[in-house]
């Protein structure tokens, strides 16, 4: 098939894109003039044929495609899976700036806070992967890491399931979000301005401009955004610069190759919420008061630590477990490269080449270090697809990562719950005793870190150190990868795909204790993953299918390095989570009208990365749909899910079992406390019981209406239902929705300013820490007030 050059999109302001159907005007005239009679203006008929103007605003995504996953410009209703693809338009409209703001228009995708800044999405109840122009990028390890600049980005998809055999074996398999970076004009130079100023002292500037070099061969784009944001919440705050450039070439009409740099520095807070979330917490704002106290009467909040209630008052939704002290910051740069030629009538080829190298430091007062003193990443990954006839057509895909990291991490001397939040921040610091430093390692001064590796110094049989998520690793990563997609008649649509991935994996410690010799090991795994699916067009507006998918993934811990085990071994549990996937849909998107709509019964079984690195089996069914409707001066958009996770017959852990664990029972009028003192870290025994953490329904609407062409008003909402907070449901997050509103003018054609105003109706909601429910009865994050920002941009 050729290759046709991708013309770039216009600015923001202009991307409004009128579809205009014909309208037809007949006029069949009829004279009869006799000669004998005068002309009759009633012998003059007029017939006039007015056909329907269709105005899409590209909100919409019933003309989709979706680039990557499944192969290259792929119908999203010829696509057996549930998809969410967001344009730039959509990114615009919905106010996008984090992967939390993709659960406004994509079902299933409800999320914890990822302590403030979360690094990866969530979809399905599980943490998914993070893919920009098809390969995996370094995020954080279980949702925590480095938040993600969209200033690189030009449109997401948002894929349900495991990713496929093209992409290959991962981590994480609830689902995922590919990134498509911005690309290069060729055509014509285009540039946007954007300025914004919201509450709290939250500014941002970007500007970003394309040119074409030459003329429909090559261009150039650069795209530079900083941002400077307070915050509602007590020491938080987030600053961050993000610089991109592109290149695009079309050497010839059957070759194309885009390049994209990004350079991204930030520094962010560790948001840990609001601890003790007791019912009335949730309900009331009331929170109870009282340091906790060790079993040698310290005050510094450690493990065991029990609280002697002294009151319960109201506490400001701002005063969060954060500290002004604290050091958080990162760097990252990112390197892509799509290379694209058409090889014969019958062959094409593709090149995907990427890079990545990250640096992260946070060392906070309450003990917790997480170093990144260099993680690399690097991938290459060729696809062969060969056209065998119109109804056959095979990808073959070679692909090779490598990854590398250098960490040090410390979090076993953590403990949340001791500390009473309206007291000094003092209440809120762990200076480590010497006998807790004798069970780390000093990595610089003043800076403690757990070894990589076990040691028994005193030979008593017994490990002498903490062991947390400090490793020296590399891996690489070698899959074959091949995808067949059958038309077997015009209504008949299959794929199968299948990939073995060889693992190559080395660890060592790299921070071990004085006089101990460094510890090691290495393992070789091969894993497997299949998928199969069947497409039927019942008529040219409803397709129906099915797929299912099995896949055979990894467990790895910080930058996606691997830790050694308490037995200095890399585990084999690393490579032994199984995820499967059955799902069976219905897509409609119909050729007379504006709407677009579909649904899908999904069933997926996947593994959870426990603490100590075991592995928790989790069952998950349920039913999703989203309905877009796109025809100008209207859009709307809704989406609804259902969600049943279980634990599969597998043990769960938790912080502490429960929120009054960390209470004595001498203040029964406020809490009933169980005298076990928290943290307590605590092992459920394997159940059927519901995931904590998740609502089992969602439901958001989205919408946006010009008034005139110059003024438009809009809005969205979104609503959870009911859910439990902790594993043995004490504590419950009542049903809750969230209302937006915005409004924008356009003073000319290239100017806009607009206004959003969040949570109108000031709720206060509340949403989980951390994913996978660990923290659910230790703490919980509110929800940000009301909340204004306003955004002027300009186009040239």
């Amino acid at each position: 098939m050729p290759m046709t050059h991708n013309k770039s999109l216009k600015s923001v302001n202009l991307k409004r894109a009128y579809l205009i159907a014909s309208i037809t005007i007949g006029l069949s005239t009829s004279l009869v003039v006799n000669a004998e009679d005068k002309v009759n203006e009633k012998s003059l008929e007029v017939i006039e044929v007015v056909g329907q103007a269709n105005h899409s605003q590209g909100l919409s995504v019933k003309d989709s495609t979706v680039d990557g996953p499944f192969g290259d410009n792929i119908a999203l209703k010829e696509i057996a899976r549930s998809i969410t693809p967001i344009s730039s338009e959509l990114i615009e409209q919905l106010n996008i700036t984090s992967l939390q703001d993709v659960l406004a228009i994509s079902p299933n995708t409800y999320s914890a806070s990822g302590f403030g800044a979360p690094s990866l999405p969530t979809i399905r109840g599980q943490l998914g992967e993070l893919f920009q122009d098809g390969t995996r990028r370094q995020a954080g390890n279980n949702g925590f890491g480095v938040p993600l600049s969209f200033n690189s980005v030009q449109s997401i998809d948002v894929v349900k399931g495991a990713p496929p055999v093209l992409f290959g074996s991962s981590q994480r398999n609830g689902g995922f979000v590919n990134l498509h970076s911005k690309t290069a004009a060729t055509d014509e130079s285009t540039g946007r301005l954007a300025l914004s100023a919201g509450q709290w002292d939250q500014y941002s500037a970007q500007i970003d401009y394309s040119t074409p070099i030459v003329k429909d061969k090559s261009g150039f784009r650069i795209s530079a955004e900083h941002v400077d944001n307070g915050s509602y919440y007590d020491y938080a705050a987030l600053k961050s610069d993000s610089i991109f450039t592109a290149f695009r070439l079309f050497p010839d009409d059957k070759t194309s190759w885009d390049v994209n740099f990004e350079f991204y520095q930030v520094e962010f807070t560790d948001n840990a919420g609001i601890n003790r979330p007791t019912q009335a917490l949730i309900d009331d704002g009331l929170y109870i008061t009282g340091q906790g106290v060790q079993s040698n009467g310290s005050t510094v909040p450690a493990a065991g630590s029990l609280v002697s209630p002294t009151g319960q008052v109201k506490i400001d939704r701002s005063t969060v477990l954060t500290d002004p002290d604290n050091l958080n910051e990162a760097t990252t740069y990112l390197f892509h490269s799509i290379y694209k030629r058409e090889l014969s009538s019958k062959t094409s080829f593709k090149n995907i080449t990427y890079y990545q190298h990250l640096e992260r430091e946070e060392i906070a007062q309450n003990s917790f270090v997480e170093i990144i003193d260099g993680a690399d990443s690097a991938q290459n990954r060729s696809e062969l697809t060969y056209q065998w006839d119109n109804e056959q057509q095979t990808i073959f895909a070679f692909d090779v990562r490598y990854n590398k990291v250098k960490g040090f991490s410390q979090f076993t001397t953590e403990a949340d719950s001791p500390i009473d939040l309206t007291g000094p921040l003092s209440n809120r610091r762990i200076p480590l005793t010497a006998e807790q430093q004798a069970r780390l390692v000093e990595l610089k001064p003043g800076v403690f870190v757990s070894p990589g590796a076990q040691y028994d110094i005193d030979n008593d049989g017994n490990g002498d150190f903490n062991l947390s998520d400090t490793t020296d690793s590399s891996s690489w990563q070698t899959g074959f990868a091949i995808q067949h997609d059958s038309d077997w008649t015009d209504s008949l649509h299959t794929t199968i795909g299948y990939r073995v991935d060889f693992y190559n994996v080395e660890a060592s410690d790299p921070i071990a204790p004085q006089g101990q010799v460094s510890v090691s090991d290495s393992i070789n795994e091969t894993l497997h993953s299949g998928q199969i699916s069947v497409g039927y067009a019942l008529s040219t507006d409803f397709t129906v299918y099915g797929t299912g998918s099995y896949n055979e993934a990894t467990s790895n811990s910080m930058a996606g390095g691997t830790a050694l085990g308490s037995d200095n071994l890399i585990s084999a549990q690393n490579f032994a989570t199984e995820n499967t996937l059955a799902e069976f849909g219905l897509k409609y998107a119909p050729t007379s009208n504006n709407w677009y709509a579909d649904g899908a019964l999904f069933s997926q079984r996947r593994s959870l990365r426990n603490r100590d690195g075991s592995n928790t089996g989790i069952r998950t069914e349920g039913f999703e749909t989203q309905v877009f409707y796109d025809a100008y001066p209207l859009w709307l958009s809704a989406g609804y899910s259902y969600i049943k996770a279980r634990y599969d017959n597998s043990a769960s852990s938790q912080d502490s079992a429960q929120v009054a664990d960390a209470f004595d029972n001498s203040r029964p009028d406020i809490i009933n406390g169980t005298s076990i003192g928290a943290p307590n870290y605590t092992l459920f025994s394997p159940s059927n019981a519901q995931v904590q953490g998740i609502p089992e329904q969602a439901f958001s609407v989205n919408g946006n209406y010009s008034i005139n062409d110059e003024w438009q008003a809009g809005f969205s909402g979104l609503y959870t239902s009911s859910y439990p907070l902790d594993f043995l449901g004490t504590v419950t997050i009542r049903d809750q929705y969230t209302l937006n509103v915005n409004t924008s003018y356009a003073f000319t054609p290239t100017t806009k300013l607009r206004l959003d105003i969040n949570n109108v109706t000031n709720q206060k909601n509340w949403r989980p820490v951390f994913e996978g429910g660990y923290f659910g009865a230790t703490l919980v994050f509110p929800e940000l007030p009301i909340n204004a920002q306003l955004t002027f941009s300009h186009t040239f």
